[in-house]
């Protein structure tokens, strides 16, 4: 093993002799499963949540959740969603944030049982999120096996998200380790070409057993 030198946050980095040491994990659609209809069924009619839900909106419900990603409060966020949506739709933007810990519906199928055996392997285990702090402790409080990670990154807190790679390269500071020891777990193609800038070999996820297979491919 190489020799230690200090990492940025008070974290150790190793001196280079490569050997993938550190995974890190989108955590929404790679660790959590989380489906944003639960907050509001049974709540409203379909056709209601259809559209404050839908992803085609330029002003709807998306559009603050990535802002508040990026660090705006919620109260600043619906108040704006009010002034263009009005007072009673912005009503059940408001029960679906009140309601958010209902989305998270579970670790992704597999996912409990390969964390288990990668902690136990040895490896560090990183979240990344494009969250807020709040959200992030409601997943931490529902998910035990969320528990085996050594640490995350809150976009809310960093004033940036993915698929910036401003965001991977934070991530590498942050935790203090090199990208040549890295490996990043991402579900979408553009998530894996910002952290593949950044000098971090990733793998697209497809599921806990596809990642399984690559995971052991590294060893």
């Amino acid at each position: 093993m190489g020799t230690q030198g200090e990492g940025i946050g008070g974290f150790q980095t190793d001196e280079e002799d490569g050997r993938i040491r550190h995974l890190l994990f989108s955590a929404r659609g790679v660790l959590v499963d989380w489906n944003p209809r639960k907050a509001l069924a049974g709540q409203y009619p379909q056709g209601v949540i259809d559209m404050v839900l839908d992803p085609c909106d330029e002003w709807g419900i998306w559009r603050y959740r990535t802002l508040m990603n990026l660090g705006w409060d919620e109260e600043r966020a619906l108040t704006d969603y009010e002034s263009t949506h009005g007072p009673a739709v912005a009503w059940v933007f408001r029960l679906y944030l009140e309601r958010f810990a209902l989305t998270i519906t579970g670790m992704q199928p597999g996912m409990d049982e390969l964390l288990d055996g990668l902690h136990d392997q040895g490896f560090t285990l990183w979240g990344l999120s494009n969250t807020t702090r709040s959200h992030a402790r409601l997943a931490e409080r529902k998910l035990e096996t969320l528990g085996l990670l050594d640490g995350a990154l809150i976009s809310a807190e960093e004033h940036v998200q993915m698929p910036d790679s401003l965001f991977f390269q934070l991530a590498l500071r942050r935790f203090g380790i090199s990208p040549t020891q890295a490996v990043f777990i991402g579900d979408s193609p553009d998530q894996v070409e910002a952290a593949e800038s950044c000098g971090i070999r990733s793998i697209l996820f497809k599921g806990a057993d596809h990642l399984r297979e690559e995971i052991l491919k590294l060893s």
